[in-house]
């Protein structure tokens, strides 16, 4: 599956996808999606792919599933001028966005609280870091989820849960949510559906690890 070029890079460890398994390679798969959906608007080969998406055999029970399932046909009837066109309203807009994809704005614990700073700080703790070609501060929720995805290549679970539960779960939801509610979307309301399921799937997770 096609993905963006990271605004994050690992320049001290080397990683591949061969090196875990199944589920954790689909995990950072996931995790890349939603890092690719959220950084930019697909192009016409990555709808294209998303359309063909196979609907699996527990879709009737499982949120995550089902929101595969949306996305797929959501994809299926869209177009990649149509996609671009909403992605700029909603998230770039003019002057204010409509729905901000900045972490930091869901994040808000105090006047002293500096969450851009304290992300920045972690993900350098990981040996991660924002490659000058980024156009996205370190907080956007793209950045967020690709941070997610090296930490699960890294294998290192507890990095994970820590960096899950105190920056990307308290935002994604009202993320998640604000992208579902506004009436200027169709795609991005797909992707917003998946990308809760997945969050409380991930939630879920961490809390029974």
């Amino acid at each position: 599956m096609e993905v963006r070029a990271d605004d994050l890079r690992l320049p001290r460890a080397q990683v591949t996808a061969e090196t875990l398994g199944a589920e954790e390679r689909a995990r950072a798969d996931v995790y890349a999606l939603l890092a690719r959906l959220f950084y930019a608007p697909p192009n016409p080969e990555l709808i294209q792919i998303l359309a063909g998406l196979k609907r699996t055999a527990d879709a009737a029970e499982s949120a995550f599933a089902r929101g595969i399932d949306e996305l797929a046909r959501t994809a299926a009837a869209a177009d990649a001028e149509g996609v671009r066109e909403e992605f700029e309203a909603v998230f770039i807009g003019v002057g204010k966005a409509e729905v901000t994809l900045y972490a930091s704005a869901y994040l808000t614990r105090g006047a002293h609280h500096a969450p851009l700073v304290e992300i920045r700080d972690l993900l350098a703790e990981h040996g991660l870091e924002r490659i000058q070609q980024a156009g996205e501060p370190e907080d956007h929720v793209a950045a967020l989820c690709d941070a997610m995805r090296h930490l699960v290549m890294q294998a290192d679970l507890e990095a994970q849960r820590s960096f899950f539960e105190r920056y990307l779960w308290p935002a994604m939801n009202p993320l998640c949510d604000a992208i579902i509610q506004c009436q200027r979307v169709d795609f991005y309301r797909a992707v917003a559906g998946l990308g809760r399921a997945f969050a409380e799937l991930e939630h879920d997770a961490f809390q029974m690890d």
